[in-house]
């Protein structure tokens, strides 16, 4: 079907534009006429002549002037058509439609992918949902891309300090506490096996205590050990990690980073912009998704919003650590007040939108939040992406639910 309506629409084009080409120029037209009025005048002319209108001295006068303009009329008609014959001939016409036919379906050929089949958007969710439910598990992952394994620089005392607390917790296999502590220096020598490993016995001593950030350090272990690669069970605990805490940032980052790997990056981009909103711009998870987030959105076909927009220069940040915390609120209010001036001069990007909700909500300003919120909305209201990006901001300034 698309390629029938793609051959019909080239079709027309090539029809009104080869069409042009056969409708003769006005200028041609318009000399046709005069010929045949100068004719008709003769015609007249002699008329008037048998009625006695007109003397022959007269007629005689008259016929020669209209048969100068004739003449000329009749030049002037031959020398367009010929012009206009010349400029484009039939087999000129030939060559251009199918040029512009070839050249549509070959340049499609060429930076296009015709081999690929229809590709809908229910289609391709059910693809990701199976091939997320079909990848490997975390050990067959550890497998097969090879865990990091111990780092070949830690000293020997520390290690044989950890190989004690191995044997320890072997005999005390009910210490949480104790797994706690061997799951962190396992993860600190590289030993990203035996440190997710430690934290599952953790979490299985906890239960129902086991708290969001055990999950989201389970998670990290596990997708560390197999160089980035998200797992069923890496998935399974980000999902107890937001569960217990929706705004946990790591599990947020992680999860993003699953959805982008599993045919989901439209997702994954809003997710991660609302981290990078959120700030603090030192966050350990803002360096990463900066380096990853251009590709999420371009897999996403999404126009990367403006994550460059002017902020606070080195100096003011510094000039801030010795002000009051009534100067730096003053500061707060004149940056913020000039970006919502330069927006509703200028207009900006869906990224700055959000910045100046979220900035509104952080002063207590609900009130300005909101209003911004819903004129945000109303000018990104065709693009979803955008739409997304604004809706996580006022959440988080909680002016929407």
């Amino acid at each position: 079907m698309v390629w029938v309506i793609s051959a019909l629409i080239t079709l027309a084009v090539v029809f009104v534009i080869l069409r042009a080409f056969f409708i003769a120029p006005s200028g041609a037209k318009t000399s046709e006429l005069d010929v045949q009025v100068y004719k008709d005048q003769l015609q007249s002319l002699d008329d008037d002549l048998e009625r006695g209108v007109v003397t022959s001295g007269e007629a005689d006068a008259a016929r020669l002037e209209i048969s100068r303009r004739l003449l000329a009329a009749d030049k002037r008609a031959q020398s367009e058509t010929a012009a206009a014959g010349a400029a484009v001939s039939k087999p000129a016409l030939a060559v251009m439609a199918v040029f512009l036919i070839g050249g549509t379906f070959g340049l499609y050929a060429f930076m296009g992918s015709p081999q690929l089949p229809d590709q809908p958007l229910a289609g391709r969710h059910e693809a990701a949902r199976i091939a997320r439910l079909n990848r490997p598990n975390q050990i067959e992952a550890e497998a097969e891309i090879g865990s990091p394994g111990i780092s070949g620089d830690v000293p020997a005392d520390y290690l044989e300090l950890i190989e004690k607390l191995r044997e320890t917790m072997a005999l005390h296999t009910d210490d949480a506490a104790g797994w706690k502590l061997l799951a962190l220096h396992e993860a600190r020598i590289g030993n990203l096996t035996a440190a997710w490993q430690a934290k599952e016995k953790v979490i299985a001593l906890l239960g129902d205590a086991t708290e969001a950030e055990d999950y989201a350090d389970l998670a990290e272990f596990m997708i560390i050990s197999t160089n980035g690669y998200v797992s069923i069970e890496a998935e399974e605990a980000l999902a107890n990690a937001l569960r217990l805490n929706a705004k946990s940032p790591r599990a947020r980052y992680f999860s993003g980073l699953a959805l982008a790997q599993n045919g989901r990056p439209d997702v994954a981009y809003r997710m991660w912009i609302g981290l990078l909103e959120e700030g603090p711009e030192d966050a350990p998870w803002n360096k990463l998704i900066r380096g990853q987030i251009s590709t999420v959105a371009r897999a996403a076909g999404i126009d990367m919003v403006d994550q460059n927009a002017p902020g606070p220069s080195a100096e003011q940040v510094e000039a801030a650590g010795d002000m009051t915390a009534e100067e730096r609120q003053k500061m707060i209010g004149g940056m913020v007040a000039g970006l919502a001036e330069r927006l509703a001069e200028k207009g900006g990007t869906p990224a700055e939108w959000a910045r100046l909700i979220r900035a509104y909500g952080s002063l207590g300003e609900t009130g300005k939040a909101s209003k911004i919120w819903a004129q945000a909305r109303d000018i990104f209201a065709e693009n979803p992406d955008a739409t997304a990006v604004l809706l996580e901001a006022a959440r988080a300034a909680e002016v929407a639910n």
